[in-house]
């Protein structure tokens, strides 16, 4: 029984940095979470440079307005 508990604290003396280092492995998003990033990115730009293209050419036609005076009403302007 101690000599399987020894090659077990053997085994897992040798499999602890080694699986140290495929956790790190695992988690660092590497060259291919850069490229999904920068494509990410490119497509945000490209729908904002769209987006103000065609907000620049969206035109509605303003109708005139007539001034009003801050205190007075159209009401009080037709009795008067």
């Amino acid at each position: 029984m101690s000599d399987m508990s020894a090659s077990a604290s053997l085994a897992m003396t040798h499999l602890v940095p080694l699986a140290k280092e495929l956790d790190e492995d695992k988690v660092t998003p590497g060259v291919l979470g850069f490229i999904v990033f920068a494509v990410m990115a490119l497509a945000v730009w490209g729908l904002m440079k769209s987006m103000n293209r065609h907000m620049g050419r969206v035109d509605f036609p303003e109708g005139e307005s007539e001034p009003r005076d801050a205190g007075v009403s159209n009401g009080a302007e037709k009795r008067a």
